[in-house]
């Protein structure tokens, strides 16, 4: 069933409305399995490439968003589909809308016509998120095998079509621009495949487990058997590049078609490292550390999270005398621009997960078989001088030990007091690859956006601070009991990224449940009250009306992010849609992890749940925001306010 459009005037109101706010950006975020498919086309997995993703982003844009935040959409496993576990350099084939394929030009029918819509309408019901995904991935990887040999026989065909010569140039050209990174992963494929062993730490200390990082009486022999296996197998590393190539291609068909709907597209710049890459990558990382999450306000027990820490020394090359040539970036840099520019090029901007990560890592021994314990009790890697359960720090150091507090745990944003501007660049390096990478790219850099939630440590503050850039601010987690808690929304900075929730917190309208079932909904009813009420007369009576309706809470909760002082507002798709559901809970290994999707019929269950305030009612959103800003602005909006109030009503009534 077709979706009935918004009323005609929507998309401009809320411009308005949200240039009234001095909002920036608002930014719909949904990770690409979450996508809704057609029936056609649906082989249980989304893609943001298929026709079903087209019609559900052309809503987001008529609704009143002007950028979409994806997840990381690098190349997965068939038995862990977590997108921060993902490739850094390949895309997920999982992507490739193969309905598409089907297409006479510019595919070449690469695949017959209904080939989708057979293996969709015969795709087995009733299976586990887990048993779905790996249908899906199996599913995926037979049929692209099949559009690889239709593209083989056309392409070997006496008398090509103009469509298939044509596809071949680009599938060229597009191996020559990226032959570094498709040889490096396509070969760990092949590997894996030779050794009947998906784990390559069982054959890591073979000569193939470091062919990329040899021994120094070890790169003759690795250069050899790197010409061997490149001819042995150049079948299995084309056919590699060729499903590479589908998927970029059809991410640029997505990029050209938010640009023409003035859509930015939002990357996710992971801070872990997939398998894949550790093998290709490892001559660049620690031996003897790993990094991981330590102890926190929103994971109190620390996360190991097993990935690699870059090698410091490696951040540039030292000259004759051993002292690091601050202009000439060594083997890391040169990685770390190489994965911008590849990113940056594909994207208008990034989310930078977890960018402590690049500026002070926490890091725990790799040795010690205990890794909760280990990383309860690591260290960041630039702030240890002097700690005498990890010597081996002592020589990554930009502080020195009158520079820390001993009084607070070494984790403690304010474990480092304070910072040198000399200090400081050294600090920002890793950072400092990003932003050039930007600015090369032509993207701005408010477009860069630092994930930083609960810890804030000072180095990653300063570093933050010199290019103006802001925090995330996740409103669900304010501690209403502290005026100066970091999630409480009047006490963000214009640069902030502000937000209910994202994909690793509970939906809002699961949490207005709980807050309802808790006896809490009440306490945010009168904070919300005092934030969007201005008037002192009114004030309990408004609160009062938001306690007995727990989905004006909601709508309020989202209200109060558009009232701060925040240019750029975030919004998870469960909380647009009304939905209840987890998409991910951190620190579990669950297969309903990363599964959950926009259903089919999204559309109607959305007007549906507006007719009962159990979703997000923009306009009236909007409109409670603009109120909030007292008599003076009612006054200066008042036809901007009737006409939000006569959207909001007709989407409650449709």
């Amino acid at each position: 069933m077709a979706r009935a459009p918004l009323p005609e005037d929507h998309h401009r109101l809320v411009t308005e409305a949200l240039a009234a706010l001095d909002i920036r950006n608002l930014v719909l975020s949904i990770h690409d399995p979450s996508f809704p498919s057609l029936p056609e086309e649906d082989l249980g997995w989304g893609t943001p490439y298929s026709q079903g993703a087209a019609r559900f982003l052309d809503f987001a844009r008529e609704l009143g968003f002007n950028g979409i935040q994806l997840g990381p959409q690098g190349q997965t496993t068939e038995f862990n589909a977590s997108p921060y576990d993902g490739t850094l350099f390949s895309r997920n084939v999982l992507d490739v809308a193969l309905a598409q394929l089907e297409e006479p030009e510019p595919w070449g029918a690469l695949l017959p016509r209904g080939r989708t819509a057979g293996l969709a309408a015969s795709r087995p019901t009733g299976l586990d998120p887990g048993a779905r995904y790996r249908h899906a991935f199996r599913t995926q990887l037979a049929v692209l095998h099949e559009a690889w040999a239709s593209f083989r026989r056309q392409r070997e065909a006496p008398e090509a079509s103009p469509v298939l010569r044509e596809l071949a140039a680009r599938f060229t050209t597009f191996r020559q621009q990226h032959q570094a990174w498709l040889l490096r992963d396509a070969l760990f494929d092949v590997l894996c495949e030779e050794k009947h062993e998906g784990d390559w730490r069982r054959w890591a200390d073979s000569l193939d487990g470091r062919l990329f990082s040899p021994r120094r009486e070890e790169e003759a022999a690795a250069a050899a058997r790197l010409v061997e296996l490149e001819t042995r197998y150049a079948d299995a590393l084309e056919r590699y590049a060729f499903f590479q190539f589908l998927v970029h291609q059809q991410h640029h068909g997505l990029r050209e078609r938010t640009v023409k709907w003035r859509l930015k597209l939002y990357g996710d710049l992971q801070i872990g490292f997939s398998p894949r890459d550790t093998w290709a990558w490892q001559g660049l990382f620690l031996r003897t550390y790993l990094m991981g999450a330590p102890p926190s306000r929103t994971n109190p027990d620390g996360q190991p999270w097993n990935y690699p820490v870059l090698d410091p020394e490696q951040f540039f090359v030292e000259d004759a005398s051993g002292v690091a040539a601050g202009h000439r970036a060594g083997p890391v840099l040169r990685f770390m621009n190489a994965r911008m520019d590849k990113n940056l090029g594909e994207y208008d901007g990034l989310r930078l997960d977890h960018p402590h990560g690049l500026v002070c890592p926490w890091v725990y021994r790799a040795d010690v078989p205990d890794a909760l314990w280990a990383v309860q009790h690591g260290a960041r890697l630039f702030d240890s001088p002097d700690l005498p359960d990890h010597p081996a720090l002592a020589r990554y150091a930009l502080v020195h030990p009158e520079q820390l507090d001993r009084e607070v745990p070494r984790y403690a944003d304010r474990w480092v007091k304070s910072l040198t501007p000399e200090q400081v660049r050294r600090y920002s390096v890793l950072f400092d690859s990003i932003v050039g990478a930007a600015r090369r790219n032509g993207r701005d850099l408010g477009d860069l956006l630092g994930e930083v939630l609960s810890t804030l440590p000072h180095p990653l503050e300063r570093v933050l601070a010199q290019y103006g850039l802001g925090r995330f601010r996740v409103t669900q987690k304010a501690d209403l009991g502290n005026p100066a808690d970091v999630y409480r929304s009047e006490n963000v900075a214009p640069e902030d990224w502000v937000m209910v929730g994202n994909h690793d917190t509970k939906s809002l309208w699961r949490l207005v449940g709980d807050w309802q079932w808790r006896g809490t909904l009440r306490a945010q009813a009168d904070y919300l009250a005092w934030r969007l009420c201005p008037e002192e007369t009114e004030r309990e009576d408004f609160a009062r009306r938001l306690a007995a309706h727990p989905g004006l809470v909601a709508q309020a909760k989202v209200a109060d992010l558009f009232a701060s002082r925040a240019r750029n507002v975030m919004l998870f798709f469960t909380d647009l849609l009304g939905m209840t559901e987890t998409y991910n809970t951190p620190g579990t290994v669950d297969a309903r992890n990363w599964s959950l999707r926009v259903p089919e019929d999204w559309a109607c269950q959305y007007h549906e749940r507006l007719r009962g305030e159990a979703a997000l009612n923009l306009p009236a959103v909007l409109a409670m925001a603009l109120r909030a800003g007292g008599a003076a602005a009612r006054a200066r909006h008042h036809e901007l306010l009737a006409g939000l109030d006569r959207l909001a009503s007709e989407l409650r009534s449709r």
